[in-house]
């Protein structure tokens, strides 16, 4: 049962400390494979990405948050006072509001990004090829664990015969020297609002950072559900790549011919779809705490050139 007291919407500790077990189970669920890999030394070129790129720690992954707005009954809530961002408050613990306004700017760019990215169409033209641009007429291979599956000669050939159509910043900024000039257009930082689109799998990977760049601000329950679509883009991102990673079970999508672009696009279109709620979830509660700290207005005119 819930309450509403002082603006907060209030979880009796029977309740939260439920939703505190199940996320603890889920996150376990989740890092169980890579805690046994990192046991035995090993590393995975997939899986790995989740811990390396995105740079939530195990540790942090297993801390619940109710998100802000939401307020703890009971003793149990006691040791969220010790972690940053969280206060008492009329005989509750919550997420302050003085914790909220140090992390504004961050909200504000978060909420302007995936506005302006699900107003877009979705383009699902890429076919996976950023991977395929990351080794372009290189020796440097980014996974040096596995192969090449055309090799170096045949995995240029794929780049020279097809477009590149790259949307998102981060993949792009990877890609060679010689395959950057081949994109359709340059991307920069500076232009990552106007240029991220909702077809693109790792804008839909992305949204995982983005929870946990608003750390106790969000629940932990949307953190694992954007992990958990991670995880399906990050396999199709790599089935999709030059890589032959057939000894770690990852059958390719090869989409250097038709059938493997037709399949490639399928999948992508289903990442796109189940991303969808997932952003529209995570906007609406960075909506919800730019209208709490009186900013709701001044943030959207600042950003609306980028749909112009």
């Amino acid at each position: 049962m819930s309450e509403v007291v002082l603006g907060h919407r209030v979880l009796e500790e029977s309740d939260w400390t439920q939703r505190e077990r199940t996320h603890l189970e889920r996150a376990e669920s989740f890092l169980g494979p890579h805690r046994e890999r990192a046991r035995r030394g090993e590393a995975h070129p997939v899986w790995d990405f989740l811990f390396s790129y995105y740079s939530l720690r195990p540790r942090q992954l297993r801390r619940w948050h109710p998100g802000f707005g939401v307020a703890l009954q009971g003793a149990a809530a006691e040791p969220f006072l010790e972690r940053a961002g969280y206060h008492r408050r009329g005989g509750v613990v919550t997420a302050s509001h003085e914790h909220l306004r140090t992390r504004l700017d961050t909200v504000a760019f978060v909420a302007g990004l995936l506005r302006a990215t699900a107003e877009r169409p979705a383009r699902l033209n890429c076919f996976g090829l950023h991977e395929w641009a990351m080794v372009y007429r290189t020796t440097d291979v980014r996974h040096e664990q596995v192969p090449l599956r055309l090799g170096a000669a045949g995995t240029d050939e794929v780049v020279e015969s097809n477009p590149l159509r790259c949307s998102h910043f981060d993949a792009y900024r990877f890609f060679t020297a010689p395959a950057a000039p081949r994109n359709a257009e340059a991307l920069s930082r500076e232009t990552q609002v106007a240029t991220e689109q909702p077809g693109c799998v790792h804008a839909n990977m992305d949204l995982y950072k983005w929870c946990y760049k608003l750390g106790a601000l969000v629940p932990s329950e949307l953190l694992m559900d954007c992990l958990d679509l991670a995880a399906l883009a990050r396999e199709l991102d790599m089935r999709a790549s030059p890589y032959d990673l057939a000894d770690f079970g990852i059958e390719p999508i090869a989409v250097e011919n038709a059938a493997g672009r037709t399949e490639y696009v399928r999948r992508q279109r289903d990442v796109a779809d189940r991303s969808a709620p997932l952003r529209a979830a995570l906007l609406s509660r960075c909506d919800e705490m730019l209208a709490a700290a009186g900013r709701l207005d001044e943030v959207y005119p600042r950003v609306s050139w980028i749909d112009a």
